[in-house]
Parts: C-alpha cells; structure tokens; sequence
C-alpha cells in the first residue's frame, strides 16, 4: 500500500470516530462515557490500534532528501586546450589519413564546443599517450578537487560523511575510487560506500537514486555523491570515425553533491528532491549497442558511437516520460496526455502521440551536455525554447561533455545567472550508455545568490556566447 493511499485510510478511520459520537445529544453521550469507563475492555483495543496505526503511518512516510549544496570541479588553467591543438595533436594517430584529420576537424568546429575547455596533462604528450598513473591522477584530481570545495562551501566535514557513493563509468580501479576517498579524508569505518561503474553519463542520476533510497533506510544521515569521469582512460589512438568522435566531445570534469534528510538541514538546503524516474533501454538490441567500449578492426580499444544516438536518446526520453508525466504534469495536460494514449492504443496506431507541454511543469531545464546534436533532439522532443536549453549549451560550451557530472555544470550556470528562485521546479534529463534516461525533479527551497566561489565565475559576463547551427 502507497503511503498516500495508507494516509487516507487513517484519516478516514480517525474521522469516523471523532464524527460518530457528534451525533448522539448531550444524555446519549454522558451514557457512553459512563459506558466506557466500565468497559476498559473496550477501550483498550480501540486505542492499541489507533496507535499502531498511528505508528505505521510515520514510520511509512517516506524520509524528505534534500540537496544541502554541491560543487564541480574547475580544473587549472594549464588543462585548456583550443580546438586546433586538439586537432594538431590527433594527427599522429592519424597518420596519413587525412580524410580522418578532416573529419576530426570538421567535427570539433561543428560540437558547440569553446576553446577553452580542458583535457588531462597526458593529452600534451608528443605522441599523447596515457599510463595507470596518469588516470589515477586525474581521478584524484576531480573526486579531491570537488570534494574540497563542496566540504568548504557546506562545513561538513569527512566524519559526518554517513554514505558515500561514488560513479566512474570506464575506469574502475582497485582499490576503488570510493575507497580512495575514504583513506585520503579517513572517513569513518563505518560508511557504507558504494562504487558504481560502467553505467555511462547517466549514471550522475542512478547515484542520486542510490543515494535517496539509502536515506530512506538511515534515518538522520549525510550522503556524498561524487560524479567524475577518467578522460585519460578513455584515450583513443586509431582512426575509425565511430570512435574517434568521444575524444572530440568528452572533457575532464566532476561534482559533488551533498544529500540529507536530517530536518536541521532544511533550513539552508538548496533543493528537496521530488521525484526521481529511471528507464532503461538495454533489452533493444540497437539501444545496448549505441555506446560501446569495443576493439577497432587493428585492435585498439575505444568507445564508439553509434549514428543512431540521437533518435535511440529521442525514444528513451519518450518511455520515460510516460512514467514522469502523471507526477508532475498539472490536471489539463495529463488530460490531453491520456486521451491521446488511449486513442493511439485502441484507435488508430497512426496517431501522432501528444507531447505534453512540460513548461507548465517545470521553470529551469537542465539536459545532458552530450552534444549539439544530443541537445537540439531533446529541446526538439520537448518543445523547448532557445532559453530553456541555455544552460545545456553554454556548459557544453565552456566546460564540454563532462559525462556524469555535466547536468551539474548546467544547473550551476542558472544559479550563476540569478535565475533560481523559491519555489521554481527543476528538470535534470541525464542520458547514457545501456541505453538510459533518467530524471529528477527538484523543488528550489530558496531563492538562490550567485555563488561567489564558482565554476563560472571568471567567464560569466561573456555568457551566453552565440553558437552556430
């Protein structure tokens, strides 16, 4: 039984045996009373179950998680790489290849991608090359680098850490990156820490999922999710165009998110979390294949993208809307949602379906930055406004497809801007490999300041930039 459906039951009940006696006049009830104090037989069960269900009831309710504050990481200056260097430094790999060199070109000019987005110091090599030293640095680098700015922006500090959940989809070293962070702030024995791997960019959002439904079993307790990916792990040295095109999109980043339901942290919590829906695509053979890390046909490993990305992203936004929209959706366009299901199920197949307006939903829209092209389906899908995916491409922009933690960055940026106010409702759409969709809805708890100590901090006033179609 739901909770709401439970909570219903119990205010039924309650009524019944407050109103019931409201009938009876003034003798009746001196009578019963009477009655009742002779018969403790009959009270006593009465009152064993109104507190049993009473006890039922806040013991069923699920626990409020709030996001208290988060941090992305900003690496150094030294890791900005303008676009032609990039190309410059593919060229070894691509040898006399120059369709390759062309098509690495014309793709980097085309990603919405700025010049001053930033690739690990082992990129710089002549040839570029990566080691297992290279790729723990950078892992060491983003998981401490976030986690330092979110302990000084919040004043939690490693102790009071209860859960840690940690999301790397290609590397997974052992020991783990969660274990990492554990011997580096010596956390306590105690954490339960969880290390998650392989689930793509979507996998910022299954961590937050974890993360709540972990709450919900700890009362009073402090989870830190940390979202990060290894650029350095991911390095592709050959020339095959399917997977080529990852070096040209991916940028080292990460964040750290600071989640609680302990009832003090409300006060100067950032968000409440109101509804997180998960879809996952992985039994259509075609959606399984769309991201894979796989050998070229000389044997080196990368990650290739399928041409398919887009639609395959396109259909999985709709599946999870369908379970999304009775959530959030106000009464008139659940409506509309509804009748046009029905009549494309049992009227006529052809029927176009009915994409609900989602702006009277939600105020701010913060999508996957995994591409131009990823970027334009969705606002396309959604009926967005150029406004709406702002965000979305300004940080794929500045900061590029920074995997997990990327939807950070994005909503990061409407903060910067001033725009998050009381009570505005946010849409994150994090995509990623499987093939997955997820969304969380977030309700902003408080109007929010620009943040003084923020990635968009040195480049702000210069945005939005304008990016060609």
């Amino acid at each position: 039984m739901s909770p709401k459906a439970f909570s219903f039951i119990l205010v039924l009940i309650t009524t019944c045996i407050v109103v019931q006696p409201l009938h009876l006049g003034p003798d009746n009830l001196l009578r019963l009373w009477e009655t009742l104090q002779l018969n403790y037989a009959y009270i006593f069960p009465i009152g064993l179950i109104i507190v049993i269900l009473a006890t039922v009831y806040c013991m069923s309710r699920p626990r409020k998680v709030y996001l208290v504050d988060y941090a992305c990481y900003k690496p150094p200056q030294s890791y900005e790489m303008p676009l032609a260097t990039f190309v410059e430094k593919n060229k070894p790999f691509l040898g006399d290849n120059k369709e390759a060199v062309e098509f690495v070109r014309k793709v980097v000019e085309r990603s919405g991608l700025g010049q001053r987005t930033h690739f690990p110091p082992c990129f710089n090599r002549i040839p570029a090359r990566a080691t297992l030293e290279d790729c723990h640095e950078e892992a060491r680098n983003t998981m401490f680098g976030s986690l330092d700015s979110l302990f000084k922006q919040t004043g939690l500090s490693p102790k009071d850490v209860d859960i840690l959940v940690v999301n790397c989809s290609i590397f997974c070293p052992t020991p783990s990156l969660s274990a990492t962070i554990v011997n580096k702030y010596k956390m306590r024995s105690d954490i339960k820490s969880f290390n998650l791997g392989g689930m793509g960019c979507s996998a910022g959002l299954i961590s937050i999922d974890l993360a709540r439904d972990l709450l919900q079993a700890h009362p009073n307790s402090n989870a830190v999710v940390v979202s990060i990916e290894v650029i350095s792990s991911c390095m592709y040295s050959g020339s095959e165009r399917a997977m080529l095109l990852p070096s040209c999109l991916f940028r080292v980043g990460g964040a750290a998110i600071f989640l609680s339901n302990k009832r003090k942290e409300k006060k100067r919590a950032k968000y409440s979390l109101m509804h997180l829906v998960r879809t996952h695509k992985g039994a259509d053979d075609r959606a399984y294949n769309c991201i894979k890390q796989m050998e070229d046909s000389e044997g080196i490993v990368g990650v290739s993208l399928s041409k398919n990305l887009t639609a395959i992203a396109g259909d999985a936004l709709k599946t999870n809307i369908t379970s999304l929209a009775p959530l959030v959706l106000p009464a008139s366009e659940q409506l509309k949602f509804a009748l046009a299901f029905i009549g494309k199920k049992f009227i006529n197949p052809k029927w176009k379906p009915y994409v609900p307006d989602f702006k009277k939903a939600f105020d701010h829209f913060c999508i996957h930055a995994g591409g131009r092209a990823v970027i334009n389906e969705m606002q396309k899908a959604l009926k967005l406004t150029d406004e709406h995916v702002e965000g979305s491409r300004m940080a794929l922009h500045r900061f590029g497809n920074t995997s997990s933690s990327c939807l950070w960055y994005v909503l990061s940026y409407s903060e910067a801007k001033g725009r998050m106010k009381k009570g505005d409702r946010v849409w994150q759409i994090g995509l990623g490999s499987g093939f997955k969709c997820n969304s969380a809805v977030w309700k902003c708890l408080r109007t929010i300041k620009t943040p003084v100590d923020r990635p968009w901090n040195d480049c702000m006033d210069s945005y939005p930039v304008d990016i060609p179609q």
